[in-house]
């Protein structure tokens, strides 16, 4: 049998749970792809103002932020794969919501509710995939999966469109109206149906079975510890070192507060500022996307040459420029080739840096990181989102814009800094014991 290519070699390697949420993640991931890329202009086709977008979209963070140390608790407590199932069934709530009302209140409820779901689904992946992996091969793993995620965008980007526009014309919708975005709502209904019923297939890992697991493996309770992930300090968060906690998530707070105020409206700035319809401007997203897959399926490849940190530091540092083309070029063409660029870029160091942070903190302390690390990334968003509702607010669209592009800029290139300084001696420290004899 062929060898199989870059992070595809280790397949076989993986876990048979590990596999199945790959399976759940190009599901799923299809119709989170279809919430970032079409909702916010299914709300301005009910003709709501960019501010009032930003609202709803900040206040759908802050309900993020909320649930994260709650879902990374309770996932201690009854297992990772119950507040998966738990989120998807909650996302699925506030999905039928949004189909059934054009009420600004309730549109903020469910888009709220949505939020819950998805990040209740989010802050246990990085728990998840560490335990269901090996070190040597999960650098691929989370690799995989994020590039599969980025997959989804394309795929989602491309036939969302084309089949809600068809659909639409089939029954006498307008293009370009909210009736074609309702039809990509229940698609995504539909979808997270679907990841539902491949969720429910992963093992039941709830920490009393999972000890009675290990009982009827080894024989002896006293002959195994106890299950890490019920080693638990108050409320059920457990940090050991402080400032290396801090130091892992800050970074990822200043990248999130940069990404808040601008990539969530995106969509919104470059069909505005170039007039493109849904199904061109849906192409668009999906080009940006190819070769991000590309650049996260090469980065443990680069992250093994140059070591996690300095990849980081590489593919982040290398992304800035293409914002600054993207925030002010004046043409459509270079606006598209710089979101390729950046997305591929920026987007390639995530799933290498999550196994390093990952990896850095003891099994009881992963659960409350990855909480953390959702909790600033939404909490980020909510300061993003305010500061580009009030920008939009007074200067207008296009210097609000242009405000918001040199926000990111200056953001991102603060946190790329803290990366090296912080990290580069600690990862020197330990590929040279690994390389000693």
């Amino acid at each position: 049998m062929p060898r199989l290519p870059g992070p595809f070699a280790r397949i076989g390697r993986f876990s048979r749970d590990a596999r199945l949420f790959l399976v759940t993640t190009f599901v799923a991931g299809a119709a989170l792809s279809l919430y970032w890329i079409d909702f916010n202009l299914y709300l301005a086709s009910l003709g709501l103002s960019t501010s009032t977008i930003g609202i709803v979209a900040t206040i759908g963070s802050t309900a993020g932020a909320i649930v994260a140390f709650p879902a990374s608790a309770a996932s201690d407590r009854f297992g990772r794969r119950a507040i998966i199932i738990a989120g998807i069934l909650v996302a699925l709530v506030g999905l039928s919501g949004l189909l059934l009302t054009q009420a600004l209140p309730l549109i903020i409820l469910f888009a709220a509710l949505w939020s819950v779901g998805q990040q209740s689904m989010q802050v246990v992946q990085a728990p998840f995939l560490t335990e269901h992996s090996e070190p040597d091969h999960r650098n691929e793993l989370f690799a995989l999966q994020f590039a599969i995620q980025n997959a989804t965008n394309i795929a989602a980007a491309v036939l969302g469109a084309v089949g809600a526009r068809a659909i639409a014309s089939v029954i006498g919708l307008d293009p370009n109206g909210p009736g074609t975005y309702r039809v990509i709502l229940v698609v995504m209904a539909v979808l997270l149906g679907a990841s539902l019923a491949i969720v429910t297939r992963l093992t039941d890992d709830r920490p009393a079975i999972v000890a009675r697991r290990q009982v009827a493996t080894i024989g002896e309770p006293a002959a195994f510890p106890p299950d890490a992930r019920r080693s638990r300090a108050r409320f059920g968060l457990v940090v050991r070192n402080r400032r290396r906690f801090a130091r892992l998530v800050f970074p990822g707070f200043l990248i999130a507060i940069g990404a808040g105020q601008v990539i969530p409206f995106l969509n919104i700035f470059v069909q505005r500022k170039f007039g493109l319809d849904l199904t061109s401007l849906n192409a668009v997203f999906a080009f940006t996307s190819l070769g991000t897959v590309a650049a996260i399926l090469a980065q443990p490849a680069l992250a093994r040459g140059f070591g996690q940190i300095t990849s980081v530091v590489i593919v982040q540092a290398a992304s800035i420029p293409f914002l600054v083309v993207l925030g002010f070029a004046p043409v459509i063409w270079l606006v598209v080739i710089a979101m390729a660029v950046r997305n591929s870029l920026m987007n390639a160091g995530n799933p290498i840096f999550s196994a390093f942070a990952m990896e850095q903190v003891t099994p009881t302390e992963r659960a409350t990181l990855a909480a953390a690390m959702t909790v600033l990334w939404q909490m980020g968003w909510v300061i993003g989102g305010t500061w580009y509702s009030v920008w939009q607010a007074i200067a207008g669209f296009e210097r609000g814009y242009a405000i918001n592009f040199v926000t990111i800029i200056t953001l991102y290139s603060i946190a790329t800094s803290l990366y090296w300084r912080w990290f580069r001696t600690p990862e020197r420290r330990l590929r040279a014991a690994q390389a000693s004899p």
